[in-house]
């Protein structure tokens, strides 16, 4: 399998931010989750929102998955935030020791069935959404995680917080379902994160242009990244 990942801002890329939405909706929906804050399309007029977008190099650039970098600012609260609010207030004094610009939410992740098993959504978006906070200049970084990616979302330096929800647990989207919150609180130095992740994530820090090759769950996987940090600056 080959497959580009690359960044662009969602309000300078209204093609492939509609490619986004509807690959994301289809997947919500295969699950059966047909309302969901992640899914709000009010995030398209935020100038400081970014999408990883993981496109095909078939010469179809068709995008089998992606993610969203969610800058919190005044006009613009975390999804996370209104989700957790209906369930518990203690979001609202925790969000307090923000100010403008300086956290994000990752949220939106998916991938489609056909890159299923490559790990695309459960550990290498998740790697680069944290790679590329740094471009950013935040301090911290936000997410809801489902089960299957609470290990993997550590791994790189999530911690749960164990304040809010039920010792950091919510049933969202939907009843049945569980989420986790978590957030990395120092997006520079990650001093959570597992050596081996660290090392990945700086690599990408150092080297946004590159190709590497992984052998997957599933078989080889050629990845050619774009990371365009020099086209993430902020408004």
């Amino acid at each position: 399998m080959k497959v580009k990942i690359r960044v662009v801002r969602a309000v300078s890329s209204p093609i492939e931010t509609e490619k986004y939405i509807a690959g994301h909706f289809n997947v919500l929906e295969s699950y059966g989750v047909t309302k969901v804050t992640s899914a709000d399309r009010s995030w398209v007029n935020n100038p400081n929102v970014y999408l990883l977008l993981v496109e095909s190099m078939d010469g179809q650039n068709r995008i089998l998955g992606g993610g969203r970098i969610q800058l919190r600012g005044s006009n613009f609260p975390l999804p996370l935030e209104g989700a957790i609010l209906e369930k518990d207030v203690r979001i609202v004094d925790y969000m307090k020791k923000y100010t403008d610009l300086e956290v994000a939410e990752y949220c939106g992740l998916w991938n489609s069935r056909e890159v299923s098993g490559y790990g695309l959504g459960s550990i290498y978006l998740i790697r680069i959404g944290v790679a590329i906070t740094s471009f950013l200049k935040l301090k911290s970084l936000m997410a809801f995680c489902s089960p299957y990616t609470v290990k993997n979302s550590q791994s790189v330096g999530f911690e749960i917080i164990h304040s809010l929800g039920d010792n950091g647990s919510f049933l969202y989207p939907k009843e049945g379902l569980v989420a986790t919150i978590m957030e990395i609180q120092d997006v520079t130095n990650l001093p959570h994160s597992i050596p081996v992740e660290k090392d990945y994530i700086d690599n990408l820090r150092n080297n946004p242009k590159q190709i590497l090759l992984d052998e997957s769950p599933k078989g080889l996987l050629e990845i050619h990244f774009d990371l365009n940090i020099n086209d993430l600056t902020l408004i």
